[in-house]
């Protein structure tokens, strides 16, 4: 591929040398995260590899520990490609490779760690910023583009390479910008991704509108935002038909002419509560839409669907994740969905026991320990829906904590864009507060996690603290 093709032109030659290796490898064994970039990424790559002709089985791991590492130098595969983790375990995974157990093929956009690899196509590498412009799955689809052949140049891929990047929250700001913003390039040329400015609340596609609004907490919007009662008082204010036979419409049902009156209402209605003029702005944002899926389904708009995601490989499903990746909109996808109705309804658990028991302020920082009550597979999504309601103070991290054994527990780390714009970085925050009490973490500024012995959470805690307070 050259380099004026390559979507992400800094990362070209990366690619290109990943690429080559992948192509003269017998067989591989590709490794990926159990999250919706991850799944993404491991889809992406998966794919690009088999229409490369190139023989290959997908494992997954929740985290990439010593002992993960090593079980994947067990199964005697001389190859690894490593999608959306591998750069922040680089000096576990040097030391197999040193020994030439296995030669690492590294497509991920975490903090690498001081050991380096030929093989390491990570945007952190060429300045490019790995929690806002390029996700795991974008770093797989820049690599699925270095090994397009005959039969075509992945770019329908760039489908699911943006379900990851919006699953990674890397449109937080209303858009995909950097290099994301370029595989969506790809993904409109490509005829597979529609983008719009639109209302940005999530569940345009399958949510009834009074649901739609309701939960739309990200602006809390006084009389409707968490009230059904108001919500549904607001749409009957409105000169647009919410119910059509009875039914609830959804916003994806309105028309462009409703659209913009349900808009501008909600605008106009929050002016009138005293909404802050830039909370109001990010009402507004891009829309991605997918256009071979079906309308009306958790598939067709892509941060559905990356939820769709995370409530398969979280509950030790990654099967079905994949599955429904590579093209299943029949039985795994019935799975899936049945998946997802677990998940919201532990989402929603777990969000109201944070509120309930609220957090416990430190100098720089809160924090809340969920021991066994929050799956430590989910705390991290939690912290996430935290931040943006009122149960947390939004000028401060937020650091949870979940049991993951009898002897582990598992750390996660949210903070916000405005935060890592002030010196914020969770990712040193994890690593470097981990490593302190004999633990291991890392992953972007605005999120990061870790795993810790149990015992170790107040020494934990104090010296993530004092590390926060010197970075802001």
């Amino acid at each position: 591929m050259a380099v004026a093709d390559s979507p992400v032109p800094d990362l070209a030659d990366r690619a290109t040398a990943c690429a080559e290796r992948l192509r003269a490898a017998d067989r591989v064994l590709l490794a990926s995260h159990i999250d919706a970039d991850g799944l993404t990424s491991a889809a992406v790559a998966s794919t690009a590899l088999a229409r490369a002709g190139i023989d290959h089985e997908v494992v997954f791991e929740k985290q990439l520990d010593d002992a993960a590492i090593e079980g994947i130098a067990a199964t005697g595969y001389e190859t690894v490609l490593f999608t959306d983790f591998g750069s922040g375990q680089l000096d576990a995974i040097a030391e197999h490779e040193a020994a030439g157990e296995f030669t690492p093929v590294i497509a991920d956009h975490h903090q690498p760690a001081d050991a380096d690899t030929e093989l390491h196509l990570n945007p952190l590498l060429e300045g490019i910023n790995g929690a806002s412009e390029l996700s795991g799955a974008g770093a797989s689809y820049v690599l699925a583009r270095a090994l397009e052949g005959s039969d075509g140049d992945n770019r329908d891929l760039a489908a699911l390479a943006v379900v990851g990047a919006v699953g990674d929250m890397q449109d937080s700001d209303g858009e995909l910008v950097g290099a994301n913003a370029a595989i969506v390039r790809d993904g409109v040329d490509a005829g597979v991704i529609e983008t719009r400015t639109d209302l940005d609340l999530y569940g345009r596609q399958t949510r009834p509108l009074p649901k739609l609004l309701e939960y739309a907490s990200d602006v809390t919007i006084p009389g409707v935002s968490n009230d059904e009662a108001g919500a549904i008082s607001f749409l009957a204010d409105l000169d647009i038909d919410a119910k059509r036979d009875g039914e609830w419409r959804r916003w994806v049902d309105l028309d462009a002419a409703e659209r913009q009156t349900l808009a501008s209402g909600l605008m106009r209605r929050a002016v009138a509560s005293g909404v802050p003029a830039d909370r109001i702005e990010s009402l507004v944002g891009t829309s991605y839409t997918l256009v071979d899926e079906e309308a009306g389904t958790e598939l067709r708009d892509v941060s559905e669907f990356s939820t769709l995601l995370n409530a398969t490989a979280r509950y030790d499903r990654a099967d079905v994740g994949l599955a429904v990746c590579l093209g299943d909109r029949v039985d795994a996808l019935a799975e899936a969905r049945r998946l997802l109705r677990t998940h919201r309804r532990n989402l929603s658990e777990g969000l109201q026991w944070v509120k309930t028991e609220g957090v416990t302020h430190e100098e720089n920082l809160q924090w809340f320990d969920a021991g066994s009550r929050i799956r430590e597979t989910i705390v991290g999504i939690i912290a996430g829906m935290a931040i943006g309601s009122p149960a947390v103070d939004r000028s401060k991290p937020v650091i949870a904590f979940a049991e993951e054994s009898a002897d582990e527990l598992k750390v996660s780390s949210r903070g916000s864009h405005a935060l890592v714009r002030r010196g914020l970085d969770l990712s040193a925050v994890m690593r470097e507060a981990s490593r302190a009490v004999g633990g291991d973490g890392g992953g972007h500024d605005v999120a990061a996690g870790a795993t810790i012995p149990i015992d170790e959470r107040d020494a934990f805690l104090a010296e993530a603290d004092r590390l926060v307070g010197e970075q802001l």
